[in-house]
């Protein structure tokens, strides 16, 4: 029996990663999909064909779409600095209607390679707040793919997989390493260089590196300076 497709959103961080690992341990045939869409840690994007290559696969494609023409984020645009201290409140590295925009290009996707599921890592324990990573969202997007779709429409339904959703940093760091992912491969800092090097405090950095301490597993996170 010929594996099922499944599209996998690969950002190149460790959440993304995991995912796709989780994914091809469970027999699909993982078409991963990366966006480039201005953002500046843009190292994130070479890790992505690090992480995708490493794990074996199918095809990695990049989509691009240029989300600096509307700014609005510290990750889209550079007079906008990405903070070092916690706020309160849906911090300013929140894209407006990233995750939105990212599922409807894996919907795309999936209509052309007849994929079955979209995986996605997000996770609405250690994060930031953002809107579009909670349950209720990811069911509201799958409710919505399974009506705008042909495949939907003729019989094939397409499922949003979301393994980490409930998940702690930590767990997600155990759930990866007994998959084998070598998080040596990934980037997750929103400020990251040009050579994948951390800042160290942002909102990601501190996630990471508390998720990494609680988990008990050495954490190969290159710092700069």
């Amino acid at each position: 029996m010929a594996p099922k497709n499944a599209v996998v959103l690969v950002s190149g961080g460790l959440d993304s990663a995991t995912v796709l690992a989780i994914a091809a341990a469970g027999g699909w045939r993982c078409h991963a999909l990366s966006i480039d869409y201005g953002q500046r840690h843009r190292s994130e994007l070479d890790a992505a064909r690090r992480v995708a290559r490493a794990l074996g696969a199918h095809e990695h494609r990049v989509a691009s779409i240029d989300l600096t023409i509307f700014g609005g984020s510290a990750l889209t645009d550079r007079a906008i600095e990405v903070p070092t201290e916690p706020s309160p409140g849906i911090p300013v590295t929140y894209v407006p209607a990233r995750n939105t925009i990212f599922l409807a290009l894996a919907m795309a996707y999936a209509e052309v390679v007849e994929a079955d599921a979209i995986f996605t890592g997000a996770n609405a324990i250690d994060y930031s707040g953002y809107p579009d990573c909670r349950p209720e969202y990811l069911q509201a997007f799958e409710r919505m793919a399974n009506l705008a779709t042909k495949r939907a429409v003729e019989g094939h339904r397409l499922a949003i997989e979301a393994p980490l959703v409930r998940m702690t940093k930590a767990q997600i760091i155990r759930e990866g390493a007994e998959r084998g992912v070598d998080f040596s491969l990934t980037v997750s800092c929103y400020d990251a260089d040009s050579q994948g090097r951390a800042c160290g405090r942002c909102d990601s950095c501190r996630l990471r590196r508390d998720g990494f301490a609680a988990s008990g597993i050495a954490d190969p996170t290159r710092y700069r300076g």
